[in-house]
């Protein structure tokens, strides 16, 4: 078992949500789900029987999501970075993971799904980019990156070339 494990908080969609997630990602999986029972369900309101706990895995990484009821909302505080190689890789992550969600609110690759939760779908080399050493360089890449809602890695790579 992995030391530390993000557990997120839903009203009512966290088996939704794994599902959802675990479809965008390769090599992924639900790996359990418990339920609400009489102590539980009578603690939290939750209908007896259904879906309380949901643990996933997202390319080797745990998750656990929790339908515990509408008093706490995701918001841009936390964020899970998705990590691309490729222009392709990144579009794909982007595509998928704002489907029904928000990516028009905000901006360097940001966005939040369909269920509230923020996502950073970001290149691999942008954070060479920004620590290069080159305080020009990287200011360059940072007014492009400050102009863009998914991030277009020939974009960055112009303003970081700029001669």
């Amino acid at each position: 078992m992995q030391r530390i494990t993000p557990f997120m908080w839903f009203n009512t969609q966290a088996e939704e949500a794994a599902n959802f997630y675990t479809s965008i990602f390769s090599g992924s999986k639900i790996l359990s789900a418990s339920c609400y029972y009489d102590a539980g369900a009578e603690a939290s309101g939750m209908p007896r029987g259904s879906v309380m706990v949901v643990e996933f895995e997202l390319e080797g990484q745990q998750f656990r999501a929790i339908n515990g009821g509408p008093q706490f909302k995701f918001s841009p505080v936390v964020s899970f970075t998705v990590n691309c190689e490729t222009q392709e890789e990144l579009d794909h992550y982007w595509e998928r993971l704002s489907e029904g969600g928000d990516a028009g609110a905000q901006q360097c690759g940001w966005l939040a799904d369909k269920f509230g939760l923020s996502w950073q779908v970001v290149p691999n080399e942008l954070g060479r980019m920004l620590s290069s050493g080159d305080r020009v360089q990287a200011n360059r890449v940072m007014q492009a990156l400050l102009s863009m809602k998914k991030i277009d890695i020939n974009g960055l790579r112009t303003a970081f070339e700029k001669a």
